[in-house]
């Protein structure tokens, strides 16, 4: 599966599920990092995982990349196990993951950085769109596509990720703390552009600490607790409910 124009509005949310998450477990040596995650994610839909540090966001989304082994559970993209798939060829079915920290390449240009996304599809036609689209998305990449990615500021460097991410065009994107370290004006302009990815009909499963942005901008919402999925609904009822308030929104 892929979009065609990822980033010029076409889609709107379905019932149909992209991702299926069922029991998850996952080890880290001796250490049980998640005991029980189970979670649906529907195309078209923003769906934000929330909860404290250490509560198992972050891994949840490594293991979906293929980037940790799975002690026990299921996971489905688009129908099929993703159990026994290495991480590279879950890039080709169309998953894509922005890294915690960015990890962009600080010695490549900006242009380098987003070619090395799209390392699975070189076709020249193919991405030449592709950082078109992302260009437009990001138009301060645009002005510094020659610059060391280093040298960008920590808001540019997340829109980087986030652009090198979306050369490989997926169905499916996983973002993790994408306000992370980043100037407030900055964080609004990231967030508004995952609404534009998301509305071109790009699934997103997002990780995110700032709760408040992360409720206002998703579906649905999971809120991790130790490993474990507490409690999980519509992201404004999430929003309204005593103890989200007063565990993550200060209320």
């Amino acid at each position: 599966m892929r979009v065609n124009h990822p980033f010029r509005p076409n889609a709107s949310p379905s019932n149909a599920p992209l991702l299926e998450v069922e029991h998850l477990r996952v080890h880290y040596g001796a250490i049980v990092a998640i005991k029980d995650v189970s979670l649906r994610v529907c195309q078209g839909e923003i769906v934000a995982m929330i909860g404290a540090n250490g509560a198992g966001k972050t891994t949840t989304l490594k293991t979906l990349a293929g980037l940790l082994p799975v002690a026990s559970g299921a996971i489905r993209f688009a129908g099929n196990s993703l159990l026994e798939m290495p991480a590279e060829k879950r890039v080709g079915e169309g998953i894509s993951l922005v890294p915690e920290g960015r990890a962009i390449f600080p010695t490549l240009t900006v242009l380098e950085n987003l070619e090395l996304g799209a390392y699975l599809h070189r076709h020249a036609p193919t991405m030449r769109e592709s950082i078109e689209d992302i260009v437009g998305l990001f138009p301060r990449l645009g002005e510094r596509m020659r610059q060391e990615a280093g040298t960008l500021s920590g808001g540019e460097q997340q829109m980087l990720a986030i652009g090198r991410a979306l050369m490989s065009r997926p169905t499916l994107l996983l973002l993790d703390e994408p306000s992370l370290g980043i100037a407030p004006k900055l964080v609004q302009q990231i967030f508004e552009a995952i609404r534009r990815i998301a509305s071109a009909g790009v699934t997103i499963l997002l990780v995110e600490q700032n709760t408040r942005i992360a409720l206002a901008t998703s579906h649905r919402a999971y809120v991790l607790r130790t490993g474990e999925v507490a409690m999980q609904g519509v992201s404004s009822d999430l929003s309204q409910n005593p103890e989200v308030q007063a565990a993550y929104l200060g209320g």
